[in-house]
């Protein structure tokens, strides 16, 4: 893993984005905090709204036939499904040659995009988790052949504008990747889901329940994430010799338990990512 890539450029050059549901949005919301040229998006039904404001800065067209005729942008940014790949690439091909290419799309490979953007197409797969839509998300990147120190640089201040960054080159690692941060959040909101509901089995009101679930699951990742130490240390701190929290994790570290069940989770996800790049 590399570390980020400096003398990021500021303002953020034009980039055209296909796809502004929930993390294109999020993009391009911080981009524009940022400062951005002027840029187009293209999305039939954009989201989020706010992102989309009015501004001299951003058009929005419909479709790739609608992309104002002499915009040149420096990258084309694909946030539209993975699934939808194949029917939406092949559109922009003619942007190979002039811009970078980067996909946040999971599980579709350099390789396959390629095939479809053309030979000359300088590509760089990403994979961003959700917290990105309040700048604290954290992103896997992976640059393809003929992508320019120049084209790094420029992916990389469009991800920091979401979040951390970290780059590898072992394009294998991202199946995996995508499986603990991509869908990450998701286990960690089953989490706050899960102890309310034990909360309330236990008596305490419903109310109460949520409050105490959501602020013990944030402020438990806010001391995480300030901390030097390592997570087993904090929650060796948190667990007394004999007491509640160590009767919890009895249970809870049992083989059969959250040990078994996470690898069995994240070898799922790894696997239907692996899946997706078909």
């Amino acid at each position: 893993m590399s570390e980020a890539v400096p003398n990021l450029p500021s303002p953020i050059p034009p980039v055209l984005l296909v796809g502004c549901g929930r993390m294109g949005g999020a993009m391009l919301a911080g981009w524009r905090d940022r400062g951005l040229a002027a840029s187009v998006v293209v999305d039939p039904a954009p989201l989020p709204l706010a992102a989309l404001s009015a501004g001299d800065d951003l058009v929005v067209a419909a479709g790739p036939d609608a992309v104002p005729q002499g915009f040149v942008p420096e990258a084309v940014v694909f946030a539209v499904k993975p699934q939808n790949a194949a029917e939406t690439l092949p559109a922009y091909r003619r942007y190979a040659g002039r811009a970078v290419f980067l996909s946040i799309m999971a599980g579709r490979t350099l390789g396959g995009m390629r095939d479809l953007l053309g030979r000359d197409a300088a590509i760089v797969r990403a994979m961003p988790n959700t917290p990105a839509a309040i700048g604290q998300g954290v992103t896997v990147v992976c640059p393809g052949t003929g992508v320019s120190a120049a084209q790094s640089r420029l992916c990389e201040a469009l991800l920091a504008a979401i979040g951390t960054v970290a780059w590898i080159a072992d394009e294998a690692l991202l199946d995996a990747v995508t499986a603990v941060s991509g869908s990450g959040p998701a286990y960690v909101f089953l989490l706050a889901e899960l102890l309310e509901q034990a909360a309330i089995e236990q008596g305490i009101p419903g109310d109460l329940a949520r409050l105490l679930a959501r602020r013990t699951v944030e402020g438990s990742g806010a001391l995480l994430g300030s901390s030097a130490e390592e997570a087993d240390a904090l929650r060796r701190a948190v667990t007394s010799p004999g007491g509640t929290t160590e009767a919890a994790l009895r249970v809870l570290m049992a083989a059969e338990a959250w040990p078994e069940a996470l690898r069995r989770a994240v070898a799922a996800a790894t696997a239907r990512s692996r899946e997706l790049a078909g």
